[in-house]
């Protein structure tokens, strides 16, 4: 079983396409993703979107990848193997963005998860508005599942209002509505960034009721855990659960490993609340 349960054998003829930026220090991204991939018995294929150096503290240096190689990679992962689900999570650009874009659209349907990198969880943002808006146009309908945290929904649902986080359910479901009518299938919105002794994620579809996963709040040092989250969903998706109970698998899996990290931290890394960074600029890639 995934999360420490014991080992997963391995799908041979399964893979979860991967289109992220690499991480060097691991804790984020790519690395993130191949890992918890594997942890539910599937394998990786990989579009590099960007090439980062980082620590656990600081990013840098981003070199981004031409949208023409982003695209080519994932035509050669299609070509070469049986891909049954796509998580996407740093894209950088509105070229990216319209690259991606074009070779899922042409490959549907199948279970696409993105974990939109628009912000840091301070709330600057890391994407220019007109790439965003491609973001909500292109790509986010073509998705089963869009994965933001607070200040990521408030950036997609209204850049007029100043991407402002929702403070309540009301307000969140109220940005969430406005996305889900503009034709993206469901959100899984992250509540990391909100106060309070549990953390609360809400599924969000048109037409139906919102599902609340909650959890403790941890306080644990890990990075990368919206790519964990992001990850873990589109795998259990390729393992053909629905999105419901592949979202509580998912949540489970990432609990679990926030869980072991609670008790043993480390000297240098951030800090987290649930299930999203806080304290710390460095996106999830």
């Amino acid at each position: 079983m995934a999360g420490g349960h014991g080992v997963m054998a391995v799908i041979p003829d399964r893979h979860v396409l991967i289109v992220a930026g690499s991480d060097s220090s691991g804790g984020a991204g790519i690395a993130r993703d191949v890992e918890t991939v594997a942890a539910f018995g599937l394998r990786a294929c990989l579009a590099v979107t960007a090439v980062t150096v980082q620590t656990h503290d600081v990013v840098e240096r981003v070199e981004q990848m031409p949208p023409d190689l982003i695209a080519a990679q994932m035509r050669a992962a299609f070509a070469a193997n049986a891909i049954a689900a796509v998580k996407i999570g740093m894209l950088g650009s509105a070229d990216a963005i319209t690259a991606v874009a074009s070779v899922l659209a042409s490959r549907l349907p199948l279970p696409v998860v993105l974990d939109p990198v628009l912000a840091s969880t301070s709330g600057r943002a890391l994407l220019a508005m007109d790439a965003v808006e491609i973001l909500k146009r292109r790509l986010m309908p073509l998705c089963t599942l869009v994965t933001p945290n607070l200040p990521e929904l408030a950036l997609l649902s209204d850049k007029s209002a100043g991407g402002i986080p929702g403070s309540n359910e009301a307000t969140i479901v109220e940005q969430s509505r406005r996305l889900l009518e503009s034709g993206v299938p469901a959100l899984l919105v992250k509540g990391g960034h909100a106060e309070g002794d549990r953390s609360v994620d809400l599924l969000l579809r048109a037409g139906k009721a919102p599902v609340r996963f909650q959890a403790p709040r941890l306080d644990v040092r890990m990075r990368g855990t919206g790519c964990m989250l992001a990850s873990a969903i589109a795998a259990r998706l390729g393992l053909g659960d629905d999105l419901e109970t592949a979202t509580g698998k998912a949540k489970d899996h990432v609990f679990e490993k926030l869980g072991r990290e609670e008790r043993r931290p480390g000297p240098n890394s951030p800090r987290i609340d649930g299930l999203r960074i806080a304290g710390n600029s460095i996106p999830d890639l």
